[in-house]
């Protein structure tokens, strides 16, 4: 039987899990066998059936004991796309899904550079797996759309961080190794970029479950191809050691890039989800703007955890605090749904209507071509104005502070590749690293740097301009 040690330990195949593509065939299950101390297998794992990635083996002990945590469990009650879910129908998925699908992405790539000859300890393999199931354990409802709504000067990471930190103290320091992955101290950066770079088991993972949920198959994504042709250069166990790719894997690496330009004009940044953005942040503003001129009765029903952020104005900064994190773990999607249902009987008609809107996918319009006279400052504005004050939401009193929740003008902007900073290589023929734009025979990577930018306009659809 052929078999191959690597860092003190075998991998051989079992006859159970090899594939032809696989050369040498080497179990699927070596890095199970790893992690579980080269015991069966059998009673070791917990399974989970996911359509995008089929059967993810979980191992019992640390991770298992993790995803059972209330901060993991949360992340099932937190949509993936956010406001997505209202444009795509298809789109139900979790935060939770996404973590169990880059922590699949995450044994996947070790097991193939352990079979290439990357020396991985089974404390190194088990801390990876844990921050590739907890690297987006810090985001908030609606995941994207409310990031900087419930805290200023805030990103989700922040939080992922915190509450890892609190984690870690529950789990008896057992995170540590995880923890220096998470913020890149560790001696081995390459585990780090499997986590956060442009080539990473989060972007893989959720190019692939978004284009399956959305149906838009122009993001598909050849993972399996990409995590096979991964490798550590120069793989001497030096701080240098990076993830780079295999000449043949050039081309997936090419489809990857161009998957990921599309998926965010068809998904991310689609006209649509812009427009339902901009309504839930509107009627935050609104909220807001009553709780700060100490107006209670107009914002009454709404969720207690989701008012005491926009009651309080917290920043980023205070994401470390005990009473913040317990208010924020509390927090999903739920809390948002319940409280837009409650401020639709609203004594403000502004708020009502917002929230009216949301519930009932009354967005907004979003023009891109707003250049012509057409959507001149002036005449909007007078359009806008007459049908808030002909309906009843509005009067010439309050009309120049109620414009602001239904006109924006603003920007989306994207690029697919930024070869300025952690730049993708690629291993030539002559073992040497080519950034991914100056390697053989792909043409496509350019353009794809270059950064994208689309202004537009949103409006009432009422509106005929």
């Amino acid at each position: 039987m052929l078999s191959l040690k690597v860092n003190d330990w075998v991998l051989s195949p079992c006859g159970n899990c090899s594939t032809s593509e696989q050369f040498p065939p080497f179990c699927r299950c070596s890095l199970r066998r790893h992690l579980s101390g080269h015991t069966k297998v059998n009673g070791r794992f917990k399974i989970f059936s996911d359509p995008v990635h089929g059967f993810i083996s979980v191992p019992r002990g640390l991770i298992l004991d993790l995803v059972g945590t209330p901060e993991v469990q949360r992340l099932r009650r937190i949509r993936q796309l956010g406001i997505g879910h209202m444009v795509f129908p298809g789109a139900e998925h979790s935060r939770f899904g996404h973590a169990l699908g880059a922590m699949a992405l995450m044994h996947d790539a070790l097991t193939s550079l352990m079979e290439k000859g990357t020396a991985v300890s089974a404390e190194e393999a088990e801390a990876a797996l844990a921050v590739a199931l907890l690297h987006d354990v810090g985001h908030g409802p609606f995941s994207h759309t409310l990031e900087n709504e419930l805290l200023s000067d805030f990103s989700h990471e922040l939080m992922s961080r915190a509450l890892l930190e609190r984690l870690n103290k529950r789990f008896d320091n057992r995170l540590d190794l995880a923890i220096a992955i998470f913020d890149d101290t560790y001696e081995r950066h390459w585990f780090h970029q499997l986590i956060s770079s442009q080539l990473d088991m989060d972007r893989l993972d959720y190019l692939r479950r978004d284009s399956y949920y959305t149906g838009v198959v122009e993001g598909s994504v050849g993972v399996g191809r990409i995590i096979k042709t991964l490798r550590i250069f120069p793989n001497d166990g030096s701080e240098e050691d990076r993830i780079v790719v295999e000449s043949k894997g050039a081309y997936a690496i090419e489809n990857y890039l161009i998957a990921r330009r599309l998926m965010y004009w068809q998904v991310y940044l689609h006209k649509t989800v812009l427009a339902g953005d901009h309504l839930l942040k509107s009627a935050l503003r609104r909220v807001r703007w009553h709780l700060d001129s100490d107006r209670k009765e107009p914002v009454s029903g709404g969720s207690e955890a989701f008012m005491f952020f926009l009651r309080e104005g917290f920043s980023g900064a205070d994401a470390h605090r005990d009473a913040i994190q317990d208010a924020y773990i509390s927090l999903d999607d739920t809390d948002i749904i319940f409280s837009l249902k409650a401020w639709c009987s609203s004594s403000d008609a502004i708020l009502s209507d917002l929230s009216r809107r949301i519930l009932e996918r009354d967005f907004f319009r979003v023009e891109f071509h707003v250049e012509s006279e057409q959507f001149a400052p002036d005449r909007l504005v007078r359009a806008v104005s007459d049908m808030l004050i002909n309906s009843g939401l509005s009067t010439s009193e309050t009309i120049e502070n109620d414009l602001s929740y239904y006109i924006l003008r603003s920007q989306s902007t994207h690029e697919a590749y930024d070869a300025s900073k952690d730049v993708i290589g690629v291993m030539n023929r002559a073992g040497n690293i080519d950034e991914l734009s100056l390697a053989e025979d792909v043409i496509a990577i350019e353009p794809l740097a270059e950064r994208q930018i689309r202004p537009y306009i949103c409006y009432p659809k009422e509106i005929n301009l």
